[in-house]
């Protein structure tokens, strides 16, 4: 989305892309986070109840096999499996396995996955944003900077922004299925809202992290490569 088929970056849409994103973030956080959360959100479905039913269990599983831990966690072990792999059936030649995994397709999206982890992490402890479920209980919107705390860690959404890196990286690099990998990424920032862990803010400002994170990675990578 923000990158060329040079793999350069066009940061003219970057600056534009994160003007429209900030926008839509501060107008959700400013009362359209409530309308649009009571509009998708399903009371009787959440990370701990799924009664509320198919699309409810699907949401949740989508949870647990699109989480930030299942995200690191498969594309390490693609990496070091990959990297093994290359030096083992090349005589122990660990340093061409090292070429060889710099240009591997689990590489970039590796990459591109820890990168959104990193960011996200950042911006949630500076933000301190509460969950959906401190307002259920408590009516009311707060924000606590400077915590680790779970409840407090809502802005931006990490599920969204690994999904979307991960997802992004491997549309650009088989285009072929980019309609299934950008479909299936917005489904996973919609079932954030659905089972009431995130706001609706929270997934658009991680689907832009998401995004952008792929395409830097992409453009750093193609270019330490063709050296």
């Amino acid at each position: 989305m923000f990158i060329k088929k040079d793999n350069t970056l066009k940061w003219r849409w970057i600056i534009i892309g994160a003007i429209i994103t900030l926008a839509l973030v501060l107008a959700c956080v400013f009362g359209l986070d409530k309308i649009l959360y009571f509009w998708l959100r399903n009371p009787n479905c959440s990370q701990w109840n799924m009664n509320g039913g198919l699309l409810c269990s699907a949401a949740f599983i989508l949870g647990k096999v699109f989480s930030v831990k299942v995200w690191l966690a498969l594309t390490s072990l693609a990496v070091v499996t990959f990297f093994i792999y290359k030096a083992v059936t090349n005589e122990n030649d660990f340093r061409f396995a090292f070429v060889k995994i710099k240009n591997s397709y689990a590489f970039y999206i590796f990459c591109s996955v820890v990168m959104a982890f990193l960011v996200t992490g950042v911006l949630k402890f500076l933000i301190g944003r509460a969950r959906p479920i401190i307002f259920e209980a408590l009516d009311a919107t707060l924000y606590v900077p400077g915590t680790f705390e779970h409840v407090f860690n809502s802005m931006p959404s990490g599920h969204t922004a690994v999904s979307f890196a991960g997802l992004v990286m491997m549309g650009m690099l088989l285009p072929r299925i980019k309609w299934a990998t950008w479909t299936l990424a917005i489904i996973i920032a919609f079932s954030r809202v659905y089972v009431g862990a995130h706001w609706c803010g929270d997934v658009i400002l991680g689907a832009f992290i998401g995004m952008l994170c792929a395409d830097i990675a992409k453009a750093v990578l193609k270019k330490i490569n063709s050296k």
